[in-house]
């Protein structure tokens, strides 16, 4: 019996520092996270409840201004030419570029249009609570910038679809994202630990998951 009680020592001891070890990482993950959750939860839950008779607020967006730019022969050879000109000349840095569909759909008039007609090149940028598109057709000289404003509600939305943050936004949200992945898996580890199948099954976990799978799965059929 002292053997074993020899020989279980050192596990019971390796067990229990591993516990303290991710119990620790939880609590400094949690601290990093902690300002993003909120952030995230709120807009979350705001931008969930957008649609329907009882839709809440999401803030405002308001086109503060239109400019026809000229734009030269060498920045129309693709879009990302056109990007390089509207940073080199404009100071405006392209986060999105789009080349929509080609031609061929119907018109107003009902006339079907050309389907050799070369797609529309759409760009955007800015900030999270100002921002600017240009849409450009191949072949014409000129493109109309335009430029709107958010409000504080409406530019935290845009953060939290990856709108309007630059690089440095992108950065800090994936090392949220990876730290809310990390506190998922070490909350379940530890509320697994010391439970048996069956007691994880019929604990909050279990019904969490069972409600989870619940809702997802006939959403995504």
């Amino acid at each position: 019996m002292n053997a074993t009680t020899t020989t279980a020592d050192p596990a019971r001891r390796r067990s229990n520092a591993t516990y303290r070890w991710i119990r620790q990482l939880h609590l400094w993950i949690g601290a990093w996270g902690a300002l993003a959750a909120i952030i995230y939860g709120f807009s979350g839950l705001v931008m969930n409840n957008r649609f329907g008779d009882s839709a809440w607020p999401q803030g405002d967006s308001a086109e503060t201004g239109r400019i026809e730019l000229q734009i030269p022969a060498e920045a129309r050879t693709s879009p990302e030419e056109l990007s390089l000109w509207l940073r080199e000349t404009q100071n405006l840095d392209a986060q999105v570029i789009r080349k929509g569909a080609p031609g061929g759909k119907e018109g107003k008039e009902g006339k079907a249009r050309d389907a050799k007609q070369a797609p529309k090149w759409s760009l955007s940028g800015g900030t999270a609570s100002a921002s600017w598109s240009l849409e450009y057709s191949p072949g014409k000289d000129t493109a109309e910038l335009k430029r709107s404003s958010h409000t504080l509600l409406a530019a935290i939305n845009r953060l939290h679809k990856g709108v309007g943050g630059g690089w440095a936004w992108t950065l800090l949200a994936d090392s949220f994202a990876i730290g809310m992945l990390l506190l998922g898996l070490s909350g379940i580890w530890m509320w697994a630990r010391g439970r048996t199948p069956r007691e994880m099954v019929l604990s909050v976990f279990g019904l969490s998951l069972a409600i989870l799978a619940a809702v997802v799965v006939p959403a995504l059929l």
